[in-house]
């Protein structure tokens, strides 16, 4: 019943929502921003209340259903009119350059590069890794207008403040057994295909571990990922609209940012405030890049009297004492970089980009990160974007897939110096902000296989940037998709 009921609200709502995105594909930005956030609690709830397998992976692939309308609209209208919707420059080039190494990749016998993907991870992995250049393309394409960035922008802080609000609410009021009786461990297990050792069965960063059993919560929200929540929040907070009225919500929305207990999201957004003094030309966002080093340390020596506790479930405490056996000493701290999750990244990072170098054709896609882990496959490279993406798609790929983004920045940087003060010079160096923090972040964690990021963030660079080699980017005209 749960299952037949939540399949039809699933096509009408979907419905509904392709019928809007095909009369305006920007409409489709705006649900991905609101609508991504909430994405990964729905579908736990959902697999709580019985409704699994394929009908739960069609409801899921919304996002993808709606992404394909956008594009439809926007290459039916190209055909209309006999032209591309935009003049491609180099960033476009590297863009589709990169997409075309994936799709060869893909097509390439696993056999023949030493690979073990199956056709389900391979699948997998061209999402992963192409939804963001398709989300970039249809920001070409549509531009963006000085009214529409303010609605985006406004809409984005909007939504990071109900996730903030909404993670501070439940990290105080929501205990680890409701979340082990929940549907999001089996979502994250039975659905996924997540082996997750955490508090209650939760994935292991759902907590802060000080060492002696000492757990504490961190703010995970409608993400259930504290990485995604806090990368969700740093981006949403470098864009923030600059007005006075901002200010409330992006104060809660950077309560629930120092919340999540990221060590890199903190560093991003010191990065991304940096790069926005850089594209704006002004020296306030260093200031407020002191400021949030000055909140980071005295969180750093507060937090186990502000953060709340919780606790391994009696059966998983045996597990997590082997877990100790193996790590004589270990204490994790939130800034000391000789704890086990710093050394950890640090090893990942050298051992993948070492498996890049010594393999620089590439193992194939499906071999690396979530994408290797959810299906069973040897895991040649994880953590690093970029060397998950070398493992994948060879050196070259790695290298096509970094000078991509690098234009991407230093167009949206461009756009940010050549645009009169006003809201479009704004989001430029807001996005460019952004782009920058979450680069920076993928060092270490796959931060561009979040839906939210590869969805929302590449599309907003797409519809700001500047072609290197051709200047502005054509404006959506009055009356246009993009409108």
């Amino acid at each position: 019943m749960a299952t037949a009921l939540a399949l039809v609200v699933f096509v009408v709502l979907t419905g509904a929502a392709a019928l809007a995105v095909w009369r305006r594909p920007i409409a489709a930005l705006y649900l991905f921003l609101v609508g991504l956030a909430a994405h990964n609690i729905v579908m736990s709830l959902l697999w709580g209340v019985g409704v699994r397998g394929s009908s739960l992976e069609l409801i899921s692939a919304w996002k993808d259903i709606l992404l394909a309308v956008a594009v439809a609209r926007v290459a039916l209208d190209g055909l209309r009119a006999r032209r591309l919707p935009f003049r491609p420059g180099p960033i476009d080039l590297l863009a589709l350059a990169f997409a075309a190494l994936v799709l060869v990749y893909a097509v390439i016998p696993q056999s023949a590069l030493g690979g073990q993907a199956g056709g389900s991870a391979i699948m997998h992995a061209i999402r992963h890794d192409l939804v963001p250049v398709v989300a970039f393309l249809l920001g070409r394409a549509l531009g963006i207008t000085a009214e529409r960035v303010r609605s985006i922008a406004w809409t984005m802080l909007g939504a990071a403040a109900a996730v903030a609000g909404f993670g501070l609410i439940e990290e105080y009021t929501v205990s680890v057994g409701w979340w082990h009786r929940s549907g999001a461990v089996g979502y994250f297990d039975k659905q996924l295909g997540f082996d997750y050792h955490g508090p209650g069965g939760m994935p292991e960063n759902f907590a802060f571990n000080t060492g002696h059993n000492h757990l504490y919560r961190r703010l995970i929200s409608t993400f259930v990922s504290p990485l995604a929540a806090g990368y969700m929040l740093v981006v949403s907070l470098l864009v923030a609209p600059l007005r006075r009225l901002a200010l409330p919500l992006a104060a809660l929305a950077f309560a629930g940012l120092v919340f999540t207990i990221s060590r890199s999201a903190l560093t991003g957004l010191v990065a991304g405030l940096i790069v926005l003094a850089v594209a704006r030309g002004e020296l306030w966002p260093v200031a407020l890049a002191v400021v949030v080093i000055g909140v980071g340390i005295g969180f750093d020596r507060t937090y186990t009297h502000l953060a709340p506790t919780t606790h391994f479930l009696p059966s998983e405490i045996k597990q997590q004492e082997e877990n100790a056996k193996k790590h004589p000493g270990a204490k994790t701290q939130l800034f000391s970089f000789n704890e086990p999750s710093w050394r950890s990244h640090l090893t990942n990072l050298r051992d993948g980009l070492s498996t890049v170098v010594h393999h620089p054709q590439g193992y194939g896609l499906g071999n690396a990160g979530a994408t290797a882990q959810r299906f069973g496959v040897q895991l040649k490279a994880g953590e690093s974007n970029y060397t998950e993406i070398g493992v994948e798609t060879g050196l070259l790929g790695m290298l096509v897939f970094v000078a991509w983004n690098l234009a991407l920045l230093a167009g949206l940087v461009g756009r940010a110096w050549r645009e009169p003060p006003g809201a479009v010079r704004d989001a430029a160096a807001g996005v460019a902000a952004a782009l920058a923090a979450i680069l920076l972040i993928a060092v270490q964690t796959d931060a561009y296989g979040i839906p939210w990021l590869g969805y929302c963030l590449w599309w907003l660079a797409g519809s700001l940037t500047t072609s290197l080699a051709c200047g502005r980017s054509r404006r959506a005209k009055p009356g246009s998709a993009a409108a």
